[in-house]
C-alpha cells in the first residue's frame, strides 16, 4: 500500500466534506470526571468539522488530580435551629450537620436518637 502525502490527505478529507484547524493559544484542557479530573497541560488541539458536528482532537500528557472532598457551609441560623430542635449545644449541632452534608431534619433524627 502507497503512502498518501499530508496534500492528498488534505484533499480527500475536503472531498468527505471534513475540515481540519488547529486551534491556537490553548493552555490547558481539563476533563472532569465523577470521581477524578484529568489535566492536559500546553495540548496541541485541533477542531475537526464534519457534518455540522464539531469534533476536538486534544493531543498531551494527562495529569490526573483527586478531588478533595469540600464540607458543606453551614449557616449560624441551621446550627442554632439544629440545636433548639435537638436540645444540643451548638458544637454538637454544628458537628452533626457537617455529618448529614447540611441535612436539616437528618442531623436533628440524628442527635435524637444518640441521646
Amino acid at each position: 500500500m502507497r503512502r498518501l502525502s499530508p496534500r492528498e490527505v488534505k484533499r480527500m478529507m475536503q472531498r468527505m466534506g471534513m475540515e481540519v484547524e488547529p486551534m491556537e493559544g490553548v493552555n490547558e484542557v481539563i476533563f472532569k470526571l465523577q470521581d477524578k479530573t484529568l489535566v492536559i497541560k500546553d495540548p496541541q488541539v485541533s477542531l475537526i468539522k464534519m457534518a455540522g458536528q464539531s469534533i476536538y482532537q486534544v493531543v498531551g500528557e494527562a495529569v490526573e488530580l483527586v478531588e478533595l472532598e469540600e464540607a458543606p457551609e453551614i449557616p449560624e441560623e441551621d446550627v442554632q435551629l439544629v440545636a433548639a430542635q435537638a436540645g444540643v449545644s451548638l458544637e454538637e449541632a454544628r458537628r452533626a450537620l457537617e455529618e448529614s452534608g447540611g441535612d436539616l431534619a437528618r442531623a436533628i433524627l440524628m442527635l435524637k436518637t444518640k441521646g
